[in-house]
């Protein structure tokens, strides 16, 4: 049976949320009823409850909505899930007022497993608000927040995966997910089909632009606005005068018509011929794509890394004209 919300009470909770990340100086982009229902649900704090009552389960972006709709009456739908995380739970993070993973933080963030917990010290801030003690301890959070994103972003670092490329640089990678194959077409194709070769673009699932020579694009004619829009990895194979677009396929998908005819169109300026490359981490995940991979172009599979599988066409492995 359905919880009977007062939504005055409701409303007021909301308020009172908005009135907090006021304060703890939130962008003004955050500043909405979103984000003070998901600073609830991550509080799991009903309108019924008093703020000392506040605690901090671990919880999800589709748990936290599930929060919203039972005991505030405010349902989102599904798709917007992305936005929750993206323009909430993300600004959270910076700000270092919830932790991600804590349970397992080699877990990527974009995983559908990934679960958010509010930090022990704005915890008990959050607890004393309403309180005659909340000016102070506002004040003494404050200056330790500063402290807490440095310890943070160190820990992060620590958890990134480290990848050298064929220029010998070392570049980090966040931990899990996609990146796990990234760092296996970097250090695994890449000697392997480019020897020599010089990198271009490493995307990261969080950071997106983990490594970009802009530069050596633009020498070869081609110049790019939107990182949305980049392969997985990008790399140029100076002795065949070649730049193999490579996209790693973990969640979504592989170059298929559409994709190759979307990268064709964006890197047509380049003097370098195109080859078009998608990575799986085993044949298992090909298969679930093998009706989509478009002709002329090139698998490979990390399992198998001195292997490559061509789709048709007179040539393997390179650049087509048409």
């Amino acid at each position: 049976m359905a919880n009977k919300i007062n939504k005055k009470d409701a409303q007021l909770k909301i308020q009172d949320a908005l009135s907090i990340l006021i304060k703890l100086g939130l962008p003004r982009q955050q500043l909405n009823e979103r984000s003070a229902l998901t600073l609830l649900a991550l509080l799991a704090l009903t309108p019924g409850q008093r703020w000392p009552e506040a605690d901090n389960p671990l919880m999800g972006i589709t748990p936290m909505m599930d929060f919203f709709s039972e005991h505030y009456g405010k349902r989102y739908a599904p798709n917007t899930r992305e936005t929750v995380r993206r323009q909430t739970v993300h600004q959270f993070l910076q700000a270092s007022l919830i932790v991600a993973n804590p349970d397992k933080p080699e877990r990527p963030t974009n995983s559908p497993k990934a679960v958010y917990q509010i930090e022990p010290a704005a915890l008990k801030l959050l607890k004393s608000f309403g309180s005659p003690d909340w000016d102070v301890n506002l004040q003494k959070y404050q200056r330790k927040v500063i402290s807490l994103k440095k310890k943070y972003a160190r820990e992060r670092v620590m958890q990134r995966l480290p990848v050298c490329t064929i220029n010998g640089q070392e570049i980090k990678l966040s931990p899990g997910g996609q990146n796990v194959l990234v760092k296996k077409i970097v250090e695994d194709f890449c000697p392997l089909y480019t020897p020599g070769g010089r990198m271009i673009y490493v995307g990261d699932t969080q950071l997106k632009w983990a490594y970009y020579d802009a530069e050596l694009l633009v020498s070869l004619g081609v110049k790019i606005e939107e990182h949305g829009k980049m392969p997985d990895v990008v790399v140029y194979h100076t002795k065949k005068n070649w730049l193999l677009l490579i996209e790693a396929v973990t969640s979504h998908g592989p170059v298929d018509p559409k994709r190759r005819a979307e990268l064709k169109d964006l890197f047509a300026a380049s003097s370098a011929g195109l080859v078009f490359v998608t990575a799986f981490l085993d044949r298992r995940a090909m298969m679930k794509y093998l009706n989509d991979i478009s002709w002329e172009t090139e698998v490979w599979v990390a399992e198998s890394p001195t292997h490559l599988i061509h789709f048709n066409g007179q040539r393997f492995l390179g650049p087509y004209e048409n």
